[in-house]
């Protein structure tokens, strides 16, 4: 792959709340160092719904000398807050791309999922719940891309008039994304148990149909949690999650989880292998750290919600790791696993 990346979490906004209470300076600075330096990327997604928090983030990886992917990620918004959200970090973007750095404008993601306005639903979770239904989803499906891509039409022309560099959008294969307004061609592309069998072969396809275009494919997404029998849901794994209905932060995890570090280690590499193999341009792992899903130990696993977190290392909820004084979480198995890969 031309770029080895993960995706970096600087708070998603829902509702008025912004996730990722601690977002300090020196910690940003010292986390992407060790995401270039530790785990050999490239490439990083700056990822979040903070315009300032995505700049703060993008300059200090532009710094360090990586290819920045600046990703706005709207949660539960309208098509004008959309507008006006993609206005805004496309000017912050292009001062970043001005300075030298490779920069790559990544126009929102998932948005018939995570966003009103595409498919029925008040909540992501409602919106999924629709497509998991078979019936539903053939019922639904065509509609949506349609707006998608409508939209999409829309807002890459207000991103382009602000911002002179690549521009993509991160997608889910179901939205029949036309690429013809992009530079590249973004899915957020997870296996599950039942498409692992025919998994290479898709990925396979994707590079030819982007060949076809003259556009290189990147995945924006891709991961598993962190508990036994995650990797076989793929994306689905934050399914066990309770989340408050109005901020969206994570309560608490239903069933009976138990920790599987080692599988998720497995999946990241089983995948980035497939990817390299398949000729996908670049691929960011999601992700290096979920801050709103702590690592409790000691009591109820319910309560230990790093187990559905994505991130390749633990957040702790007091004091710093000892792998790296300071910080605050502890590295996982999957953190050697991408360390590894990307290793040249």
């Amino acid at each position: 792959m031309r770029a080895r990346g993960i995706s970096y979490d600087t708070g998603f906004a829902c509702n008025g709340h912004l996730g990722r209470a601690r977002f300090d300076a020196e910690v940003v600075e010292r986390e992407l160092t060790i995401i270039r330096d530790d785990l050999h990327c490239t490439a990083v997604r700056i990822m979040g719904g903070d315009p300032d928090r995505i700049e703060r983030a993008a300059v200090c990886a532009a710094r360090l000398g990586l290819e920045v992917w600046f990703s706005p990620y709207p949660l539960e918004s309208t098509t004008a807050e959309m507008l006006s959200l993609f206005a805004d970090c496309a000017e912050r973007a292009e001062r970043i791309r001005r300075g030298g750095t490779e920069v790559v404008f990544v126009t929102g993601a998932e948005l018939s999922l995570m966003n009103k306005g595409f498919l029925p639903g008040d909540s992501a979770e409602d919106r999924v719940s629709l497509l998991s239904n078979p019936g539903s989803a053939r019922e639904h499906i065509g509609e949506a891309g349609a707006r998608v891509n409508a939209f999409l039409a829309e807002a890459v022309s207000v991103v382009r008039a602000r911002f002179g560099g690549k521009v993509t959008y991160a997608a889910v294969p179901l939205e029949n994304v036309d690429w013809t307004p992009f530079d590249v061609m973004s899915l957020d592309l997870y296996r599950s148990a039942e498409i692992a069998d025919r998994f290479p072969a898709g990925v396979r396809h994707l590079v030819a149909q982007g060949a076809a275009q003259g556009k290189p494919v990147a995945v924006t997404e891709f991961g598993a949690a962190g508990y036994r029998g995650a990797g076989d849901k793929g994306a689905r794994g934050l399914e066990i999650v309770e989340y408050d209905g109005d901020t969206r932060a994570p309560l608490r995890l239903g069933g009976t989880p138990v920790r599987d570090e080692a599988g998720q280690a497995a999946y990241l590499r089983e995948l980035l292998g497939e990817f390299d193999a398949g000729g996908i341009d670049a691929a960011f792992v999601f992700t290096f750290a979920l801050y709103d899903f702590p690592h409790r130990p000691d009591g109820d696993p319910g309560d230990d919600l790093d187990l559905a977190s994505y991130g390749i290392v633990k957040v702790l909820e007091e004091g710093s790791g000892a792998a790296y004084p300071g910080l605050p979480w502890e590295p996982k198995a999957a953190f050697g696993a991408v360390a590894g890969c990307y290793r040249v």
